[in-house]
């Protein structure tokens, strides 16, 4: 046992501020702490328990399984920090909550396994590469402008192609979200049939660098564009969806920038220079709230009114930082470390940095 914790301190470090920050127990908003519970080295698959009491916290699942991708590894991990993969990547890697696979960069066949390394599917000659998304199995060409969709059989549902290559993919509620390099955006049905096409426009160059579809698919979130730079969100009218927010925001990216619908839908959060935007759909209000570094990891839940993601800047220097909506930075507690992971189910918080793991439960005393 003595020996088992000794392998932890080098990768202790890492977050031993975010540690020693929470271990103090100190209020994020009133009455509200995050508890540290464990630690868990990826290099010897052993967690380390820091509870020091019980918890009023809400309990997790007993089977939730959290897919992680992590330097050079990658896998799942339990509510306990117990790993029922851990491995690391000798290729290219796709994962989610249902489903992951290992492939070359041209692979003649992909199996596809579950969270408990159980095989799934085998796709044979996919002629392009697998994503899984709303428990679903994609694979998307070489080229990036087919998308297909894959059955449990291993065999090809339908495809649809693309006038132009695919920037970014989304996928709710049975319907397909994609945008493209020319600044299209396209919603598939369930059979890959186009339900609609639309183009922001706007900007001098027309590319659509993020695109995201709500849980029931009534709204579509979209950051657009290159002088100007738009954030925009369509709602859903009758069987259309028509523009019912934009949002010049800066042309501070020509890459994907971080998206998402948090709070059961009610508000998204989209990167933008220098901070992150937060528009609340019921109020109709959007503010900024500016950031020290870029966005590297966000959580996407916004459960409690309490929304995390994790800042980077040179020299792996990052922050955790805690905001409490609707846009109040609360608490930053930095970390070294060369990359960093970031997820929240329930109440319990999983921060990640080099061969390290973390869990905190938000509790309420």
């Amino acid at each position: 046992m003595a020996k088992n914790k000794k392998k932890y301190w080098i990768p202790l470090s890492l977050l031993l501020f975010i540690v020693y920050t929470f271990v103090a127990a100190r209020p994020i908003p009133v009455e509200t702490i995050l508890v540290p519970r464990w630690l868990s080295s990826l290099e010897s698959d052993y967690p380390v328990s820091l509870e020091s009491g019980g918890t009023t916290a809400e309990p997790l699942e007993e089977e939730v399984l959290l897919p992680f991708k992590l330097g050079s590894h990658f896998g799942y991990v339990d509510a306990q920090g117990f790993f029922s993969i851990n491995r690391v990547r000798k290729g290219y890697v796709s994962l989610s909550e249902e489903y992951w696979a290992e492939y070359e960069a041209v692979p003649e066949t992909v199996a596809v396994f579950d969270p408990r390394e159980r095989p799934m599917v085998r796709i044979d000659h996919p002629r392009g590469y697998p994503f899984f998304l709303d428990k679903r199995i994609f694979v998307i060409n070489d080229e990036q402008n087919s998308l297909s969709l894959v059955d449990s059989s291993g065999e090809i549902r339908w495809v649809h192609d693309f006038a132009a290559p695919v920037t970014d993919i989304d996928a709710a509620a049975g319907l397909v979200l994609a945008g493209s390099l020319d600044g299209a955006v396209e919603l598939l049905g369930e059979g890959g049939e186009r339900l609609f096409f639309f183009e922001p426009g706007g900007s001098r160059l027309s590319v659509i660098l993020s695109c995201r579809i709500s849980g029931d698919g009534s709204k579509l979130a979209i950051v657009s564009g290159y002088d100007d730079q738009r954030f925009l969100l369509l709602e859903k009218f009758g069987d259309s969806y028509k523009v019912s927010y934009h949002e010049f925001i800066s042309d501070g990216f020509r890459r994907p920038v971080h998206l998402a619908f948090i709070g059961n839908d009610s508000r998204i959060v989209f990167e933008r220079k220098e901070g992150i935007g937060i528009y609340d759909i019921n109020t109709r209000n959007s503010l900024k709230i500016p950031l020290d570094g870029s966005i590297s990891a966000i959580e996407s839940s916004g459960k409690d009114n309490l929304f995390f993601i994790i800042t980077s800047k040179p020299g792996g220097q990052n922050k955790l930082v805690a905001i409490r909506l609707p846009g109040t930075i609360i608490m930053e507690a930095p970390f070294k470390s060369g990359d960093s992971f970031l997820a929240r189910r329930n109440s319990r918080l999983f921060v990640g940095g080099g061969t390290t793991l973390a869990a905190f439960d938000l509790d309420k005393r």
